[in-house]
């Protein structure tokens, strides 16, 4: 039987009765499949349910092969050796234990015919760009995004027949991606990929739209799927002004025959009055008329239906992707005005920032390779961590977003989680601010466990930029990590609303050169310089 995912009358809802499929079909054969759909349509949960990690409400799962996932949110024991992390620790070992003599049967079981073991992780790692981490060395020495490189490497040693990735770019920096690329593009089997990452989707082989509880394809990449969708979106667009156009019409003649009806009502009862007929004569034209307008009413009543049908179809067919819109006055931060002061800063993994001024409402881009200390210096400026020596000082109230994203209570709704920040809002002040959010109504209610990823950055978002009192210096630690395209460019407009000073670290080129970057900043061998966007290219 051929590799392939098959999804049957697939239905699954959230413990706190969330509904997020009902009767889903869908099937991915061998290729490269781009998974993409609004955040909050079920990307992340089909793949999950797809790896056994969850369990259908309702139809199945069938995989012709062996499945290799990666999650979204990579976690792994830092306390790990690495061969440990990769899955080939008791065969090193049972290699080892031959090598240095020891014959007995439970090593040559262990280690069966994959003999080159070893040399094929080393070489995996080496492909992957992490050639310098030693079998040996613990998780914990290596960064975020080496973790991600390394749980995928573990996967490449398992050749699986079934790949699933989910956002696998996150926390990647510019060079770890290109490795990552190279990767699937060599994939020889079925691989099913969620990511935002563009250049990531345009190496795929075709697009699943997941919309509405429902998959549509699309053949090729995602810039093939973009000119699709846009030639598919005029034609609805189209249809829509022509539906229009017929239900505009159709009531139109409906009003005309109701007063040819009314006309003829009048005629008839002026005949009567005047009785130039016999009496039977006119009972039965009566009768007549009276049938003939019922049918003729009932006629144009079908029309006008069909008509309002057809144009709520066509509407439906319209992409509608709400954005954020936010007014945050109070966030305003003057020019000139002093926001953030780092003195002769010494980070505790060893990056150092010799000066640093921030003023106005200056917006700032972190960047640099995995493990620099971008992230390590924006919790030392958000007091998270304290400094070996100088002095981070902000003069303004500031907010920082980090990448787990867990300033949100899990336990506790949307609203009440914006509440903890604003305890002073009322609670139709809170929805109101929330509504720009796009949690409007029943959403706003909703458990933070079960936002999707966008979902979740969004209200960790809202939560901080409507906090009391109003942030003037906004830090985004990989802000558009787990956010779809139409979730980009939310945030992209709710930056664009925002007015205080901004830090953003993130190894996303085309977002960060969208939101107004005043000021580029690279940690690299561990001190903090200034640079250019034309210096930040992807390498070869």
């Amino acid at each position: 039987m051929p590799t392939s995912i098959t999804c049957t009358s697939l239905s699954f809802t959230w413990s706190d009765g969330t509904p997020v499929f009902e009767d889903l079909d869908a099937a991915f054969g061998p290729g490269r499949t781009g998974l993409v759909g609004v955040n909050g349509s079920g990307k992340s949960t089909l793949l999950k349910l797809i790896a056994g990690e969850l369990t259908p409400a309702d139809g199945g799962v069938r995989v012709a092969g062996e499945v290799g996932y990666l999650p979204q949110n990579v976690t792994l024991d830092t306390a790990l050796k690495v061969d440990e992390a990769l899955g080939i620790a008791a065969q090193r070992a049972a290699l080892h234990a031959i090598e240095a003599g020891d014959v007995a049967d439970e090593h040559f079981e262990t280690v069966g015919d994959d003999w080159d073991v070893e040399e094929r992780a080393i070489a995996t790692l080496g492909e992957l760009g992490l050639g310098h981490v030693e079998l040996d060395r613990t998780i914990g020495e290596v960064s975020g995004g080496e973790s991600v490189l390394l749980r995928l490497a573990a996967l490449l040693l398992r050749r699986p027949d079934v790949l699933l990735l989910d956002e696998p770019t996150n926390n990647l920096d510019l060079y770890a991606r290109r490795r990552l690329y190279a990767a699937v593009e060599s994939w020889p089997g079925v691989m099913v990929v969620v990511s935002h990452d563009r250049e990531l989707l345009d190496l795929v082989d075709q697009i699943a739209d997941l919309r509405s509880g429902e998959i549509t394809r699309y053949g090729g990449n995602y810039s093939a799927y973009e000119e699709a969708l846009a030639t598919e979106q005029e034609a609805a667009e189209r249809m829509v002004r022509v539906a229009e156009a017929d239900l505009k019409k159709q009531k139109r003649e409906l009003v005309d025959a109701q007063v040819k009806l009314a006309r003829r009502k009048r005629y008839g009862q002026k005949m009567w009055d005047q009785k130039r007929e016999p009496k039977i004569v006119m009972g039965a034209r009566k009768r007549q008329a009276q049938e003939s307008a019922g049918k003729h009413r009932i006629m144009h009543e079908e029309k006008l239906a069909d008509a309002k049908d057809r144009l709520d179809e066509a509407v439906e067919a319209v992409r509608d992707d709400d954005e954020i819109r936010v007014d945050l006055p109070y966030t305003a931060v003057p020019p000139g005005r002093g926001v953030l002061t780092l003195r002769d800063l010494e980070l505790v993994y060893g990056a150092r920032v010799a000066g640093l001024d921030l003023h106005g409402p200056e917006r700032i881009a972190l960047i640099g390779r995995n493990g620099s200390g971008k992230t390590t210096l924006l919790r030392t400026i958000a007091g998270e961590l304290a400094p070996v020596a100088g002095e981070a000082t902000a003069h303004v109230p500031l907010r920082f977003l980090p990448q787990r994203l867990d300033v949100l209570d899990d336990g506790l709704s949307v609203a009440e989680n914006v509440a903890r920040f604003a305890p002073g809002a009322t609670n139709n002040r809170i929805r109101a601010r929330l509504a720009r959010f796009l949690f409007r109504g029943a959403r706003a209610d909703q458990r933070a466990a079960t936002l999707s990823g966008g979902e979740r950055f969004r209200a960790a978002l809202a939560a901080l930029m409507l906090a009391e009192p109003a942030p003037q210096l906004l830090m985004l630690d990989e802000p558009t990590n787990n956010l779809d395209m139409a979730s980009v460019r939310q945030l992209t407009t709710a930056l664009e609303s925002y007015e205080g000073a901004l830090i953003v670290a993130s190894h996303d080129l085309p977002f960060l050169e969208s939101i107004g970057i005043t000021r580029w900043l690279m940690v690299e061998e561990g001190e903090l310089r200034e640079t250019t966007p034309e210096a930040v290219g992807y390498p070869a």
